[in-house]
């Protein structure tokens, strides 16, 4: 490193052994907090539903899809046996999406081309449930109407407990690989500092109490922004260029929203020429391309081919722009992504802007995550009926190192007594966030569970009731 990006640490270092004891206890207590069963939030979402659904059809035998339409009650549930199991379900599984959303007054769903998350629960569901078969509202025996689930049925529910416990992990997995990385980029402290802020992200700890694809879809984000910085630093690493193009090509077999981020950091090599976060080798460049190449090739065979594949996200898009609930929730300004988070985690946000013109200047690290995270708002703020505080969960990671960031320098003129003050922000920063957490997804009278302005601010009592 230079002297412009060596983060000042150096009078304040810690030994390895410290380090890595501290960094344990605080995974333990970011793990503990996701693990427990914190949520207000009772029944079981549309997203969910549709999860559920998905992962039972890889175990074959007769289907049936719920009719959510609106204003025609008189259609009929579409039915289709599914011959083939795991990932060899997959064409039938698109083939039943495109068939059942044909109509017009057909709900948007989700599509069975987010493959590694149902594919993972699927096998979660037969090593801990075996070949049980999917079960039915009278044989989980909890009250409910047709498929709106109680929450507490994945506890009974093979398909919706694995999709749960999956979404759980990787959640964890985020965590740790958020402060893995700050820790690489930017040493012990930043590293410890970023890994305590991500434990208690109230964001991060909602993923963590539903089957939701989001905690999943940030794991892959964070490894890939992760991977492409060593990639600039260690051109001649082979490790971390494997690594880089497998992570790529997971994060496109999880969800569509790879896009945004593989663009994003399309534009970090971009810049890199300009700012120089390290050096662009050609097989780098080739590799980049290769692994999401290769993950596509792969979602297209596994969709039954081409034409299948482009109806899957044809349908999607347009049915996405006519959702009314999308149309309600998901338009705004091109600020509406930083009203969202400052309500959730306003003063992470704050020390993170800070950090954009106090610390990013001098920093490359910082410089890096703030390219990152301004060619995908870019992209993102400008997806119409798009907007969702889920979505920006991709930028928990740049948020949090550069929050820490902004206080590591603030607190530069305690001079020995740096690394205790810090300590104390953190702590007490961390402590706001569960605060957050507890107010807008353990309020029983409000349970949360979509992330849209409305709800927030009436929990945050912005808006009454």
């Amino acid at each position: 490193m230079t002297t412009m990006d060596q983060p000042t640490e150096d009078a304040q270092r810690i030994s390895a052994r410290v380090f890595w004891i501290l960094f344990l206890l605080i995974a333990l207590l970011g793990g503990a907090m996701r693990v427990a069963d914190s949520a207000a939030w009772r029944s079981t979402g549309f997203d969910e539903i549709l999860y559920r659904r998905y992962v039972n059809m890889m175990d074959g035998g007769e289907q049936v899809a719920p009719v959510f339409q609106r204003g025609d009650r008189g259609a009929q549930p579409y039915k289709m046996v599914i011959e083939g199991r795991g990932a060899g379900a997959m064409p039938e599984m698109v083939r039943f999406f495109l068939e059942t959303q044909k109509s017009a007054t057909t709900e948007c769903e989700l599509p069975p081309t987010r493959f590694l998350y149902l594919y993972t629960s699927w096998l979660w569901k037969r090593a801990q449930f075996g070949g049980t078969k999917a079960l039915t509202m009278r044989e989980i025996n909890i009250p409910g109407e047709g498929d709106s689930y109680a929450k507490d049925a994945d506890h009974v529910d093979p398909a919706l407990a694995s999709l749960h416990r999956v979404a759980c992990l990787f959640t964890m997995l985020a965590m740790l690989g958020g402060g893995l990385a700050a820790w690489r980029m930017a040493g012990h402290w930043a590293g410890l500092g970023a890994l305590a802020l991500m434990a208690f992200d109230p964001v991060q700890i909602h993923f963590s109490q539903h089957a939701l694809i989001d905690g999943v879809f940030l794991l892959w984000a964070v490894l890939c922004v992760w991977t492409t910085w060593e990639c600039l630093r260690n051109p001649a690493s082979w490790g971390w260029l494997a690594a880089h193009t497998v992570c790529l090509a997971l994060m496109v077999l999880t969800k569509e929203n790879a896009f945004f981020v593989y663009c994003a950091l399309g534009a970090v090599v971009l810049v890199n020429r300009w700012l120089h976060f390290g050096k662009v080798t050609p097989r780098f460049l080739l590799l980049s391309i290769a692994g999401p190449l290769l993950a596509l090739i792969a979602l297209v065979v596994m969709a039954g081919g081409p034409t299948a594949f482009v109806e899957v996200y044809r349908t999607l898009v347009a049915k996405a722009q006519n959702l009314a609930y999308a149309q309600k929730t998901g338009d705004g300004p091109w600020h509406r992504y930083l009203l969202d988070v400052m309500t959730v985690s306003p003063v992470v946000l704050c020390l993170a802007l800070g950090a954009l013109f106090a610390v990013a200047p001098r920093r490359k690290d910082i410089a890096f995550l703030a390219v990152f995270v301004a060619a995908s708002y870019l992209l993102m703020c400008n997806v119409k009926y798009g907007i969702n505080l889920r979505y920006a969960s991709i930028w928990a990671l740049p948020f949090r190192a550069a929050a820490f960031a902004m206080l590591w320098q603030m607190c530069a003129r305690f001079g020995q007594r740096q690394g205790l003050v810090v300590c104390v922000l953190v702590a007490g920063l961390c402590a706001y966030e569960l605060r957050q957490y507890t107010i807008l997804a353990m309020n029983p009278e409000r349970p949360l569970y979509e992330l849209v302005p409305n709800d927030l601010l009436r929990l945050l009592d912005i808006l009454k009731p």
